[in-house]
Protein backbone atom coordinates (compact mmCIF):
# COMPACT_ATOMS: atom_id res chain seq x y z
CA UNK A 1 0.00 0.00 0.00
CA UNK A 2 1.31 3.48 -0.85
CA UNK A 3 2.13 5.67 2.17
CA UNK A 4 1.13 9.29 1.53
CA UNK A 5 1.36 10.71 5.07
CA UNK A 6 2.85 14.22 4.66
CA UNK A 7 5.67 13.78 7.18
CA UNK A 8 6.64 10.46 5.62
CA UNK A 9 6.96 12.19 2.26
CA UNK A 10 8.99 14.98 3.83
CA UNK A 11 11.30 12.51 5.57
CA UNK A 12 12.03 10.77 2.31
CA UNK A 13 12.44 14.08 0.55
CA UNK A 14 15.16 15.30 2.81
CA UNK A 15 17.17 12.27 3.63
CA UNK A 16 18.65 13.32 0.45
CA UNK A 17 22.10 14.37 1.14
CA UNK A 18 25.29 12.51 0.89
CA UNK A 19 26.56 14.36 -2.09
CA UNK A 20 29.17 12.97 -4.34
CA UNK A 21 31.88 14.67 -6.19
CA UNK A 22 32.02 13.41 -9.70
CA UNK A 23 28.62 12.82 -8.39
CA UNK A 24 27.29 13.63 -4.93
CA UNK A 25 24.32 13.10 -2.55
CA UNK A 26 21.77 10.76 -1.14
CA UNK A 27 18.09 11.10 -1.37
CA UNK A 28 15.61 8.46 -2.50
CA UNK A 29 12.39 8.08 -4.42
CA UNK A 30 10.99 6.37 -1.32
CA UNK A 31 7.92 8.33 -0.15
CA UNK A 32 7.98 10.73 -3.15
CA UNK A 33 11.45 11.94 -2.25
CA UNK A 34 14.55 12.27 -4.45
CA UNK A 35 17.16 9.90 -5.83
CA UNK A 36 20.55 9.27 -4.22
CA UNK A 37 22.29 11.85 -6.41
CA UNK A 38 21.61 15.61 -6.30
CA UNK A 39 20.44 15.91 -9.90
CA UNK A 40 22.15 18.72 -11.78
CA UNK A 41 25.19 18.80 -9.48
CA UNK A 42 27.69 18.25 -12.29
CA UNK A 43 28.54 20.82 -14.92
CA UNK A 44 31.19 21.42 -17.56
CA UNK A 45 34.21 19.03 -17.58
CA UNK A 46 32.27 16.19 -15.93
CA UNK A 47 33.87 13.60 -18.24
CA UNK A 48 37.50 14.80 -18.20
CA UNK A 49 39.79 13.22 -15.60
CA UNK A 50 42.77 15.31 -14.45
CA UNK A 51 46.40 14.16 -14.97
CA UNK A 52 47.88 11.41 -12.73
CA UNK A 53 48.22 12.48 -9.11
CA UNK A 54 46.04 13.45 -6.14
CA UNK A 55 43.55 16.24 -6.73
CA UNK A 56 41.27 18.12 -4.32
CA UNK A 57 37.90 19.56 -5.31
CA UNK A 58 35.01 21.02 -3.38
CA UNK A 59 31.32 21.37 -4.16
CA UNK A 60 29.30 24.03 -2.36
CA UNK A 61 25.77 25.27 -2.66
CA UNK A 62 22.29 24.22 -1.80
CA UNK A 63 18.73 23.51 -2.82
CA UNK A 64 15.26 24.65 -1.78
CA UNK A 65 12.20 22.45 -2.26
CA UNK A 66 8.72 23.85 -1.67
CA UNK A 67 6.39 21.43 -3.46
CA UNK A 68 5.64 17.71 -3.48
CA UNK A 69 4.20 16.60 -6.84
CA UNK A 70 1.89 13.66 -7.49
CA UNK A 71 1.34 11.41 -10.50
CA UNK A 72 -0.30 14.17 -12.59
CA UNK A 73 2.03 16.90 -11.39
CA UNK A 74 -0.48 18.12 -8.81
CA UNK A 75 0.65 19.37 -5.42
CA UNK A 76 0.17 16.69 -2.75
CA UNK A 77 2.29 18.08 0.10
CA UNK A 78 1.32 20.24 3.07
CA UNK A 79 0.83 23.95 2.29
CA UNK A 80 3.79 24.98 4.45
CA UNK A 81 6.18 22.39 3.02
CA UNK A 82 9.73 23.74 2.72
CA UNK A 83 13.14 22.07 2.70
CA UNK A 84 16.42 24.02 2.67
CA UNK A 85 19.66 22.11 2.16
CA UNK A 86 23.13 23.64 2.32
CA UNK A 87 26.20 21.57 1.58
CA UNK A 88 29.98 21.71 1.43
CA UNK A 89 31.38 18.54 -0.10
CA UNK A 90 35.14 17.91 -0.19
CA UNK A 91 36.16 15.46 -2.91
CA UNK A 92 39.55 13.77 -3.29
CA UNK A 93 40.45 12.15 -6.63
CA UNK A 94 43.48 9.91 -7.10
CA UNK A 95 44.36 9.34 -10.74
CA UNK A 96 46.90 6.52 -10.93
CA UNK A 97 49.59 5.79 -13.50
CA UNK A 98 47.91 2.44 -14.29
CA UNK A 99 45.80 1.71 -17.32
CA UNK A 100 42.94 -0.81 -17.42
CA UNK A 101 41.12 -1.61 -20.67
CA UNK A 102 42.89 1.34 -22.24
CA UNK A 103 41.66 3.81 -19.63
CA UNK A 104 43.44 5.66 -16.82
CA UNK A 105 42.46 4.11 -13.47
CA UNK A 106 41.17 6.55 -10.84
CA UNK A 107 39.58 6.47 -7.39
CA UNK A 108 37.60 9.06 -5.46
CA UNK A 109 36.00 9.74 -2.09
CA UNK A 110 33.48 12.37 -0.98
CA UNK A 111 32.40 13.41 2.50
CA UNK A 112 29.34 15.73 2.44
CA UNK A 113 28.94 18.23 5.25
CA UNK A 114 25.28 19.20 5.44
CA UNK A 115 22.78 21.51 7.05
CA UNK A 116 19.12 20.56 6.56
CA UNK A 117 16.07 22.60 7.65
CA UNK A 118 12.55 21.23 7.17
CA UNK A 119 9.14 22.79 7.75
CA UNK A 120 5.93 20.82 7.19
CA UNK A 121 2.57 20.43 8.86
CA UNK A 122 3.29 23.20 11.35
CA UNK A 123 6.46 21.52 12.60
CA UNK A 124 10.14 22.32 12.03
CA UNK A 125 13.23 20.12 12.04
CA UNK A 126 16.93 20.91 11.65
CA UNK A 127 20.16 18.93 11.60
CA UNK A 128 23.82 19.44 10.63
CA UNK A 129 26.71 17.03 10.18
CA UNK A 130 28.19 14.35 7.93
CA UNK A 131 25.95 12.86 5.25
CA UNK A 132 26.33 9.61 3.32
CA UNK A 133 29.93 9.12 2.17
CA UNK A 134 30.56 8.18 -1.47
CA UNK A 135 33.40 6.00 -2.75
CA UNK A 136 34.05 5.46 -6.44
CA UNK A 137 36.36 4.24 -9.16
CA UNK A 138 36.57 5.18 -12.83
CA UNK A 139 38.46 4.72 -16.09
CA UNK A 140 39.30 7.90 -17.96
CA UNK A 141 39.84 8.15 -21.72
CA UNK A 142 41.45 11.01 -23.63
CA UNK A 143 40.34 10.59 -27.24
CA UNK A 144 41.65 13.96 -28.43
CA UNK A 145 42.80 17.21 -26.80
CA UNK A 146 39.19 18.44 -26.80
CA UNK A 147 37.32 15.13 -26.29
CA UNK A 148 37.36 13.09 -23.08
CA UNK A 149 35.19 10.43 -21.44
CA UNK A 150 34.96 8.32 -18.29
CA UNK A 151 33.13 5.23 -17.10
CA UNK A 152 32.87 4.19 -13.48
CA UNK A 153 30.88 3.08 -10.46
CA UNK A 154 30.07 5.04 -7.31
CA UNK A 155 28.86 3.50 -4.08
CA UNK A 156 26.77 5.48 -1.59
CA UNK A 157 27.36 4.29 1.98
CA UNK A 158 24.76 4.74 4.78
CA UNK A 159 27.05 6.79 7.06
CA UNK A 160 24.76 9.77 7.71
CA UNK A 161 22.50 9.86 10.76
CA UNK A 162 19.01 8.52 10.05
CA UNK A 163 15.71 8.27 11.90
CA UNK A 164 12.30 7.36 10.49
CA UNK A 165 10.75 10.11 12.64
CA UNK A 166 13.25 12.84 11.72
CA UNK A 167 12.67 14.40 8.27
CA UNK A 168 15.97 16.31 8.62
CA UNK A 169 17.98 13.07 8.71
CA UNK A 170 21.37 13.46 7.04
CA UNK A 171 21.50 9.94 5.57
CA UNK A 172 19.27 7.56 3.63
CA UNK A 173 19.98 4.33 5.49
CA UNK A 174 20.47 2.50 2.17
CA UNK A 175 23.37 1.23 0.08
CA UNK A 176 23.26 2.38 -3.55
CA UNK A 177 25.37 1.30 -6.53
CA UNK A 178 25.60 3.83 -9.34
CA UNK A 179 27.24 2.92 -12.69
CA UNK A 180 27.98 6.02 -14.74
CA UNK A 181 29.38 7.31 -18.01
CA UNK A 182 30.43 10.89 -18.79
CA UNK A 183 31.59 12.70 -21.93
CA UNK A 184 33.14 16.16 -22.31
CA UNK A 185 33.75 18.02 -25.57
CA UNK A 186 35.68 21.13 -24.54
CA UNK A 187 37.33 23.26 -27.25
CA UNK A 188 38.70 26.59 -26.09
CA UNK A 189 36.39 28.37 -28.51
CA UNK A 190 33.03 27.34 -29.94
CA UNK A 191 30.47 24.76 -28.85
CA UNK A 192 31.11 22.86 -25.58
CA UNK A 193 29.05 19.78 -24.68
CA UNK A 194 28.98 17.78 -21.44
CA UNK A 195 26.81 14.81 -20.50
CA UNK A 196 26.97 12.57 -17.46
CA UNK A 197 24.50 9.64 -17.31
CA UNK A 198 23.89 7.55 -14.17
CA UNK A 199 21.89 4.45 -13.23
CA UNK A 200 20.77 4.07 -9.59
CA UNK A 201 20.46 0.57 -8.12
CA UNK A 202 19.13 1.03 -4.59
CA UNK A 203 19.26 -1.29 -1.61
CA UNK A 204 16.46 -1.75 0.91
CA UNK A 205 15.94 0.60 3.83
CA UNK A 206 15.90 -1.81 6.77
CA UNK A 207 14.04 0.62 9.04
CA UNK A 208 11.13 1.16 6.64
CA UNK A 209 11.34 -2.15 4.74
CA UNK A 210 11.15 -0.09 1.52
CA UNK A 211 13.30 -0.23 -1.62
CA UNK A 212 13.42 2.77 -3.96
CA UNK A 213 13.02 1.94 -7.65
CA UNK A 214 15.90 1.98 -10.12
CA UNK A 215 16.39 5.21 -12.05
CA UNK A 216 18.22 6.56 -15.09
CA UNK A 217 19.23 10.21 -15.01
CA UNK A 218 21.69 12.62 -16.60
CA UNK A 219 23.27 16.02 -16.01
CA UNK A 220 23.99 18.10 -19.10
CA UNK A 221 25.73 21.35 -20.01
CA UNK A 222 25.80 23.20 -23.33
CA UNK A 223 28.00 26.25 -23.72
CA UNK A 224 30.10 28.43 -25.94
CA UNK A 225 33.83 28.76 -25.41
CA UNK A 226 34.93 32.40 -25.38
CA UNK A 227 38.65 31.68 -25.12
CA UNK A 228 41.00 32.35 -22.19
CA UNK A 229 39.33 29.52 -20.23
CA UNK A 230 35.78 30.93 -20.22
CA UNK A 231 32.63 29.03 -21.22
CA UNK A 232 29.07 30.34 -20.78
CA UNK A 233 25.86 28.49 -21.50
CA UNK A 234 22.99 26.50 -20.00
CA UNK A 235 22.79 23.32 -17.95
CA UNK A 236 20.35 21.11 -16.10
CA UNK A 237 19.23 17.53 -15.62
CA UNK A 238 16.76 14.88 -16.75
CA UNK A 239 15.52 12.18 -14.32
CA UNK A 240 13.36 9.12 -15.03
CA UNK A 241 12.55 6.36 -12.56
CA UNK A 242 12.52 2.98 -14.31
CA UNK A 243 10.97 0.64 -11.74
CA UNK A 244 8.40 1.16 -8.98
CA UNK A 245 9.32 1.48 -5.32
CA UNK A 246 8.39 -1.50 -3.17
CA UNK A 247 7.42 -1.59 0.49
CA UNK A 248 5.24 0.28 3.00
CA UNK A 249 6.78 3.70 2.27
CA UNK A 250 6.74 3.43 -1.54
CA UNK A 251 6.11 6.60 -3.53
CA UNK A 252 2.86 7.23 -5.38
CA UNK A 253 4.39 6.26 -8.75
CA UNK A 254 7.51 6.47 -10.90
CA UNK A 255 9.28 9.79 -10.40
CA UNK A 256 10.43 12.13 -13.16
CA UNK A 257 11.97 15.57 -13.32
CA UNK A 258 13.65 18.07 -15.65
CA UNK A 259 15.69 21.19 -14.92
CA UNK A 260 17.24 24.06 -16.84
CA UNK A 261 19.25 27.17 -16.03
CA UNK A 262 22.35 29.31 -16.70
CA UNK A 263 25.89 27.98 -16.24
CA UNK A 264 29.51 29.07 -16.64
CA UNK A 265 33.03 27.67 -16.39
CA UNK A 266 36.49 29.16 -15.92
CA UNK A 267 39.76 27.19 -16.15
CA UNK A 268 43.20 28.80 -16.18
CA UNK A 269 44.99 25.77 -17.67
CA UNK A 270 47.19 25.46 -14.54
CA UNK A 271 44.81 23.50 -12.32
CA UNK A 272 42.32 26.16 -11.27
CA UNK A 273 38.75 25.28 -12.27
CA UNK A 274 35.48 26.95 -11.25
CA UNK A 275 32.01 26.08 -12.50
CA UNK A 276 28.65 27.40 -11.34
CA UNK A 277 25.04 26.71 -12.27
CA UNK A 278 21.52 27.60 -11.14
CA UNK A 279 18.66 25.38 -12.19
CA UNK A 280 14.88 25.44 -11.87
CA UNK A 281 12.91 22.18 -12.02
CA UNK A 282 9.83 21.64 -14.20
CA UNK A 283 7.71 18.73 -15.43
CA UNK A 284 8.05 17.07 -12.02
CA UNK A 285 6.03 13.95 -11.18
CA UNK A 286 5.94 11.87 -7.98
CA UNK A 287 8.70 13.73 -6.13
CA UNK A 288 9.65 17.07 -4.60
CA UNK A 289 10.26 20.14 -6.77
CA UNK A 290 12.53 23.13 -6.29
CA UNK A 291 15.62 25.09 -7.36
CA UNK A 292 19.32 24.64 -6.70
CA UNK A 293 22.63 26.48 -7.00
CA UNK A 294 25.94 24.58 -7.17
CA UNK A 295 29.54 25.73 -7.43
CA UNK A 296 32.47 23.38 -8.12
CA UNK A 297 36.08 24.39 -7.58
CA UNK A 298 39.38 22.62 -8.12
CA UNK A 299 42.44 24.30 -6.61
CA UNK A 300 46.02 23.37 -7.58
CA UNK A 301 48.39 22.34 -4.76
Amino acid sequence: MKNTHPLRRVAAAVSMIGLFGMNTATWATEGNGLGVYPDGLENFLSGALPPPGVHALVYAGGARYDKVRGDRGQSIGPADFNVDVRAVVPRVVWVTQHQVLGGQLAFEALAPLLNVDVTAGGRSFSKSGLGDVVLGSALGYHHAPDLHSAVGVDVYLPTGSYSVTDPASLGRNILTWQPLVAVSYMPAQGLNIDLKAMWDINGRNGKTDTRSGQALHADYALGWGLGHGWVVGVAGHVYRQLTEDSGPNAGTGKAESNAFGPSFRYADGKGLLITAKWQNEFGVRNRVQGQSLWVKASLPF
